[in-house]
């Protein structure tokens, strides 16, 4: 089984063992698995860096009802907001400032999630700023950027990203992204937050340079819905499953490997619109201070 192709932690081989911790939950009709990776050698053992995976099993966002989807909303919401605090140091208080980026191409449907969820969410630093936000005193300071991709800008995301931090001082970065999943169950079904970054592009074999805290200067959170998978994922699995495994792994390899054909769903232009509205909508209820 070929875990590379995934961006998703849960579908990387990773179970309790030595430098791995995991625990499981149920909470708003949602299946949560938190993954801890807690050393080097666990690390490269699992391609994936140090840090905590929160994977939230949902079922298919595009279905839910609006009473499930706020049940779900509620429980990611304590996921992130948990998380957030816990990076930062500090409480999410009027004061607490956050800086959504919204990864990807908006002119790419299936890689549209981080753009769709900028356009969506409701943005207060510029109001706070001007002492006007008496209305919206409920929400901390948010700020939302789209960067776009480097061959439209000539400009990597993380360098963009970094001067903003620097220009704003903001405490928390939260990098929205489209995943790559390995197992089509996962698309638009799952959403995955964790406290290690990200590297766009690297889920479909185009890496760019990774939005951390060592690069950008604060706490980095991704947060991310998968929307593609591999084709040659697809035709060897089933291959597989027919009992001609060798023969899937030789498909799999003339199919391109890590740069082969990438798969959306038919409804992938109401994924990403669904996608973005509960994930902007995920964010303002995480991000709402209280008393």
């Amino acid at each position: 089984m070929d875990f590379a192709c995934s961006d998703l932690a849960t579908e990387c081989g990773i179970g309790e063992g030595e430098g791995v911790r995991v625990q499981r939950a149920e909470a708003g009709g949602c299946d949560i698995t938190r993954v801890r990776i807690g050393s080097v050698e666990a690390a490269a053992r699992f391609g994936k860096p140090q840090g905590k995976y929160v994977t939230v099993e949902c079922g298919s966002i595009c279905e839910l009802d609006a009473q499930g989807a706020e049940h779900v909303r509620c429980a990611l919401a304590v996921e992130v907001r948990e998380l957030a605090q816990k990076m930062c140091g500090k409480r999410i208080c009027p004061d607490f400032s956050l800086l959504v980026v919204g990864l990807g191409n908006a002119d790419m449907t299936a890689d549209a999630l981080g753009p769709e969820t900028v356009k969506r969410l409701c943005v207060t630093r510029h109001l706070r700023q001007k002492g006007e936000a008496l209305f919206l005193t409920e929400l901390c300071e948010i700020a939302a950027v789209t960067p776009g991709v480097t061959g439209q800008t000539g400009v990597d995301a993380a360098e963009l990203v970094r001067a903003l931090v620097q220009e704003t001082g903001v405490d928390l970065v939260v990098a929205v992204d489209a995943l790559c999943a390995r197992s089509p169950a996962r698309l638009a079904s799952t959403v995955q937050i964790s406290d290690t970054g990200i590297q766009p592009g690297a889920g479909v074999g185009n890496a760019r340079r990774a939005l951390t805290r060592e690069s950008i200067g604060v706490p980095v959170m991704a947060m991310g819905i998968p929307t593609v998978i591999r084709g040659s994922t697809l035709v060897s699995d089933t291959l597989a499953q027919a009992g001609y495994a060798e023969i899937g792994r030789e498909i799999s390899v003339q199919a391109g490997g890590q740069e082969g054909l990438l798969v959306a769903p038919k409804e992938i232009d109401l994924i990403i619109s669904k996608g973005g509205i509960f994930l902007a909508q995920t964010l303002e209820k995480a991000f709402r201070v209280e008393g």
